[in-house]
Formats: C-alpha cells, structure tokens, sequence
C-alpha cells in the first residue's frame, strides 16, 4: 500500500483542520492505520489509530477529546479531524499502515508511510 498525506496547513490557535490520507495498493480495509506527528527538535510521536476493523481507536493523551480519527474504506482514505488546535500540536502529521500485530501506539509498528504534511497552529 501507498499513502499519500494531505490537508496541512497554517491556522489560528482555537482553529480546526482536517486532514486526509489517500492510499492505494494493497487492500485499504486490512490494513490498522494510524496517525504520528514531529514538532522541531522533537521525535516522533503516536497520535492516534484505528484499528483495521474500523471499531476500535486509541488517541494520545494530548489530542484526546479534540481530534478524531476516522477512515472510509470505499474511499480507501483516513482523516484525521483536528479540533480546539494549540501551537503545541504544531508539526509535521505522518500516516503509517500495518497489516500485523502490535503495538499501534508505536511507530514501529507501521511497515508503510506517507510523506507528512505540515500543521502549523499560530498563538
């Protein structure tokens, strides 16, 4: 599978944003999918996933309550909605895949990786 993200951009602190990831390949409605971001001078961190069968999600504790994951599987695209944005959730947003088992709050987890597209929240 190929994923290709998009939807970042530069928005006020308070703001909304709403990201997408196209994927192409190998059957989309196997495969656990998740979301990770980078900030400057930081690592990588999990943000959220959902779970191949669609019912089962898992936030970070800092974008709990404000972001939602989601994907359509007719679609073959993931979303990230991203509400009540802070500067702090400033970074670059990367999709991952995986068709195994694991930890799917680690980024070593996912086998395939989209480009990452930039979210900026200014103050």
């Amino acid at each position: 599978v190929q994923l290709q993200a998009s939807g970042g951009g530069l928005v006020q602190a308070g703001g909304s944003l709403r990201l997408s990831c196209a994927a192409s390949g190998y059957p989309f409605s196997t495969y656990t999918l998740g979301w990770f971001r980078q900030a400057p001078g930081k690592e990588r961190e999990f943000v959220a996933f959902i779970h191949w069968s669609g019912g089962a999600t898992r936030y970070a504790d800092s974008v709990k309550g404000r972001f939602t994951i989601s994907r359509d599987n007719a679609k073959n695209t993931l979303y990230l909605q991203m509400k009540s944005l802070k500067p702090e959730d400033t970074a670059v947003y990367y999709c991952a895949a995986t068709s195994t088992i694991g930890l799917f709050t680690k980024s070593e987890a996912y086998d395939v990786w989209g480009q990452g597209t930039l979210v900026t929240v200014s103050s």
